[in-house]
């Protein structure tokens, strides 16, 4: 039996803690699908086209991994894909009070579908899209926090 994973995010953009997570889960599930949600309450710096595109580059190095982008409840969603986890990432202890709401408001949703949290490694620990943006917007170096392609729709992104 093929475990699928969903790994749910709004992705604006795509961080290498997140690709750590996404290589992590990609040796503990046969597939992973990298969900990036279109989250139009978030107003995200990049649409959805272009984040998943982002997101696709970023891991193409790896082989399990499907990109796709969708609006809606996520819990329809996983059961669209034959999902049996979700996968989360937890950066601190402020993370978690959240994530497990989601996570239980899921399982009553979808009662088969269970929530898995990977902590990243310390060096990602502090790295969120909000911020990487953030310093991005006010011309600060983030190479060390995002692929080459995401540094560049970034750089992009605040010329203009």
């Amino acid at each position: 039996m093929s475990v699928v994973a969903l790994y749910p995010g709004t992705f604006d953009p795509i961080t290498l803690g997140h690709v750590h997570v996404v290589e992590r889960a990609s040796v503990l599930f046969d597939t992973v699908v990298v969900s990036v949600a279109e989250s139009p309450n978030k107003q995200p710096l990049f649409d959805l086209q272009t984040r998943v595109r982002l997101a696709e580059d970023a891991l193409k190095h790896l082989d399990n991994i499907v990109v796709t982008g969708f609006s809606g409840l996520l819990a329809k969603f996983a059961k669209q894909h034959n999902a049996k986890v979700l996968l989360r990432g937890l950066r601190a202890v402020a993370d978690f009070e959240y994530e497990l709401q989601l996570a239980n408001m899921n399982r009553a949703l979808e009662p088969e579908l269970d929530s898995l949290f990977l902590t990243p490694v310390e060096r990602f620990s502090y790295i969120s899209s909000t911020l990487v943006r953030e310093v991005a917007r006010l011309g600060g170096d983030i190479n060390q926090f995002v692929t080459p392609n995401v540094a560049q729709a970034l750089k992009e992104a605040y010329q203009n």
